[in-house]
């Protein structure tokens, strides 16, 4: 059982969002909050797996500084990308519309839950389209990597878990988590949604 935390301003749409993830198989809501003082609290009581943050609260880097901390997906609207940015590089596993279907926003509750990374499509198209910067020697760092660990960074950006790129690449799971622990290091980044974004904006992953 996925054990979920929804956090937004709007009461209405906690409201929404817990009649439509409660009735999802595999699925509870064990708490809601407003702002980022209530999410920690109630992270902090209910011990969720993931919590869904609206991008507005701001609260991710709070989250993630608790003792067990939660995966975080966010929810973002319109001109939020610096806020986006900041959140995703304080170790965000995501990010999704607000408006997104409920199939969507469940399915993307299964991978964050499994490790996985959620990047919206039309959101990281967004932030292409802004220009958010590929890091200096960001280009030449993965063209040091070798052909496996350049496969597995392309399948962190594709949004795999490690289970998955152990099934897609014929590896243990073990092997998958030393070749990301490698390549993040030789990257010089501290979580795979930042290295999820790096394959993006490289190309190595279709929008």
């Amino acid at each position: 059982m996925i054990r979920i935390l929804i956090v937004d301003g709007e009461s209405s749409t906690r409201s929404g969002l817990r009649a439509a993830l409660g009735a999802a198989e595999g699925v509870e809501v064990v708490g809601e909050g407003a702002d980022g003082s209530e999410a920690v609290d109630a992270a902090t009581k209910h011990q969720p797996d993931v919590v869904l943050l609206d991008l507005r609260v701001k609260a991710t880097l709070q989250l993630l500084k608790l003792a067990s901390p939660p995966q975080v997906l966010l929810l973002t609207r319109p001109d939020s990308d610096g806020s986006l940015l900041e959140a995703l590089d304080g170790g965000a596993m995501g990010f999704l519309p607000a408006d997104s279907a409920v199939g969507d926003l469940v399915a993307a509750v299964r991978v964050v839950a499994a490790g996985g990374t959620v990047l919206a499509p039309a959101v990281l198209s967004e932030l292409a389209g802004k220009g958010r910067a590929v890091p200096p020697g960001g280009q030449a760092k993965v063209n040091s990597l070798s052909q496996s660990e350049r496969e597995v960074l392309a399948l962190i950006g594709a949004g795999r878990t490690n289970q998955q790129i152990a099934e897609e690449l014929h590896l243990s799971v073990t092997s998958v988590r030393t070749y990301v622990s490698r390549v993040l290091a030789r990257l010089g980044l501290d979580h795979r949604t930042q290295a999820a974004l790096l394959a993006y904006e490289l190309g190595m992953v279709a929008a």
